[in-house]
């Protein structure tokens, strides 16, 4: 069924937009030469926070950190988000698997502290999340951890 066509009086009242010509335009600003200057020093140019970390190593006392929490616990995920709310489909897959082998286990969410992210990355040698700890060792990541459950 088509629906009707409205009527010009329904139309008399409402507000149509003006056209293109008819609409204010905005200031015009005239291209300004700004003076060339000579590029930063290597020394002073700003650094991605990726090259700060690793050319500078973990914040002090990260190391010792990441020592007692991954060894308070018996299992220890480092992932993005939370077991309740995984942010990333490889930490979602190894909290599945951890909860289908009803494995009790804490996790930190790692985009909620870049130092954290960053000295993990280091105190690992591993460059991605999700990362298990078992025992207080490093277990792997999604694909090792995948792995090693189809092996069982």
């Amino acid at each position: 069924m088509a629906a009707a066509a409205p009527s010009a009086t329904a139309l008399a009242g409402a507000a149509l937009p003006l056209p293109l010509s008819a609409r204010p335009q905005p200031a015009r600003f005239s291209a300004v030469a700004l003076p060339r200057t000579a590029p930063p020093p290597p020394a002073l140019r700003l650094r991605s926070v990726r090259r700060l970390a690793a050319a500078e190593g973990p914040p002090a006392g990260m190391k010792e950190t990441l020592d007692k929490v991954v060894s308070a616990h018996k299992v220890v995920l480092f992932m993005k988000g939370t077991k309740d709310f995984p942010q990333c489909g490889f930490s979602h897959t190894v909290v599945q698997i951890l909860r289908s082998l009803d494995v009790p286990f804490e996790t930190l969410d790692v985009l909620a502290n870049e130092a954290l992210r960053q000295g993990l990355k280091d105190y690992s040698s591993w460059p991605t999340f999700p990362q298990l700890y078992i025992d207080g060792e490093f277990f792997g990541g999604c694909d090792i951890t995948l792995g090693r459950t189809i092996i069982m």
